[in-house]
Parts: structure tokens; sequence; C-alpha cells
């Protein structure tokens, strides 16, 4: 079955080795048109601002680490929330961590927008399923 790509998406990370790994990934897979990238949760709220600014649509799909140094992935997500979504379009996220913290994905579920938890480092078979899931 082929997997329709996605036209934009957004890490938000502060690991250069898991961006380029992931970015590598996401070309072989051809997963997306569009690849944004913040070292932290301020960057991208920031970033993610002066696109609705513009009149640009956000990315689909969100890949959020939680752990990052000025604002981590929790504190992003609060802000997030109150961003108005202009064209109401769905951003999905999905967390992205090392961590297999019960207390983090219990967390997880607080949010609605928070599609799913993903152990790093992201795999082809991750990429493929995000395809699935946003189809």
């Amino acid at each position: 079955m082929e997997l329709k790509k996605i036209q934009s998406t957004c890490i938000i990370d502060d690991d250069p080795i898991f961006i380029y790994g992931t970015r590598r990934i996401m070309k072989e897979v051809d997963f997306c048109d569009n690849i944004l990238v913040f070292n932290n949760g301020q960057d991208a709220i920031e970033g993610l601002k002066e696109l609705i600014d513009k009149g640009e649509d956000l990315p689909e799909v969100l890949f959020l680490d939680l752990n990052m140094p000025i604002m981590n992935g929790w504190e992003f997500l609060e802000d997030f929330v109150k961003i108005p979504n202009p064209d109401g379009k769905k951003v999905i996220i999905y967390i992205i961590s090392s961590s297999v913290d019960p207390r983090d994905l219990e967390r997880i579920r607080n949010y609605k927008m928070v599609n799913n938890y993903i152990l790093k480092p992201l795999s082809p078979q991750d990429l493929e399923n995000v395809l699935q899931d946003v189809a």
C-alpha cells in the first residue's frame, strides 16, 4: 500500500545526532516535503507563532522531545495549547524520548493532541506507522 506523505513536519529536539538521523530516515521513506527543526520548546513556540502570523499552516506532525534546555517538552505542550490555530487544522504530536518512565506515559494521556509515544531512535517503521495514523 502506497502511503501518502505529509506536507510539513517539525522536530523539536536538542540532540543534533538524533535530528540528523531522523532527517535521513524521513528522506528514505519519503515522509514529508518540509522539515522544520527547533532545538528547544521556546524556539518552537516562537517559530510556530511566526508561521501563523505569516498566514502559513502549522506542520501536520510534531515530534517532541521531553528533555531539552530552556523549555522542555512538557512546558512546550502547556504553551502550544494556547496558540490560536486559525485554520483549525489538526496538529498531531508524537512524544519522542529515550525515557520509559511510566509517569511520563501517564502524563501524556492528559494531552488530547498527543497521539503516541515513540522511543528513540526513530525507525523507518515508526515513520511509516505515523503516516498510516495521519492518512
